[in-house]
């Protein structure tokens, strides 16, 4: 049976998130005076990323709500007590440094338009709907996906079988006719294969690049490698040279 649609991982599969999150960061840190507390830029960067993904962590586990897990990394990365709408604050002067180099990766409209007419297409993010919502819209994406579902709702993160799947009912469809894309080779990758889906990963030579690629997935370049691998509907493309 041939695949009919594609689930899409957003942050660092369809926008560049590390590349935002770093320039916004550093514009913040700028604004609010916290360079001189590090050596080099880098160095707090490097801070900001791990916490964040400890904290990250936390939530995927289920042990912090999306809300309590960006608080707690402020008050972590600060190194102070923080009241909840202090927190906030911080977080959202942030935010507004980090919305402005928002960007797609540039091998995305083309294939969402070389495949918008063979495959439909749906979102699975391990973040909130408010989040991944607001900034599909803000990219000029949103309307190419018919389901948008995040883990913070669904109560079910990657790379659990259970998120995969609650994108295959959304789309009514057997995991078998559902490709899942997505940046990373465990969370995304062996996740998406174990739950019985085409696990696409896509790997840009970022900080999994020289990790050992897991059993399950196909690893791509770029997404313009992508079609070749759903099927003869496809006229887009070229073949995978990771396969």
């Amino acid at each position: 049976m041939s695949i009919q649609a594609v689930v899409w991982d957003v942050d660092d599969t369809l926008f560049d998130y590390t590349t935002a999150d770093r320039l916004g960061m550093r514009a913040h840190l700028t604004t609010e005076g916290l360079l001189d507390d590090y050596d080099t830029v880098e160095a707090a960067l490097a801070r900001w990323r791990e916490i964040t993904d400890l904290q990250w962590a936390r939530f995927a586990a289920g042990e912090a709500t999306f809300e309590a897990q960006r608080r707690d990394r402020v008050r972590v990365f600060l190194g102070r007590e923080l009241t909840d709408a202090e927190a906030d604050a911080w977080f959202q002067r942030y935010r507004a440094h980090y919305e402005e180099v928002w960007t797609l990766f540039p091998d995305v409209l083309p294939v969402l338009d070389a495949l918008a007419a063979s495959h439909r297409h749906a979102v699975l993010s391990n973040s909130s709907i408010h989040v991944q919502d607001h900034k599909l819209r803000v990219l000029g994406v949103h309307d190419r996906f018919e389901s948008i579902l995040c883990a913070a709702e669904l109560g079910v993160s990657k790379p659990e079988a259970g998120a995969f799947l609650a994108a295959c009912t959304a789309l009514d469809l057997p995991p078998h006719q559902v490709a899942y894309v997505g940046d990373h080779p465990e969370i995304d990758g062996r996740g998406a294969a174990d739950a019985g889906l085409l696990s696409v990963w896509i790997d840009r030579g970022g900080m999994y690049a020289t990790i050992e690629p897991p059993v399950g997935p196909h690893r791509i370049a770029s997404l313009a490698e992508l079609p070749s691998l759903l099927g003869p509907d496809s006229r887009f493309g070229a073949p995978s040279t990771f396969r």
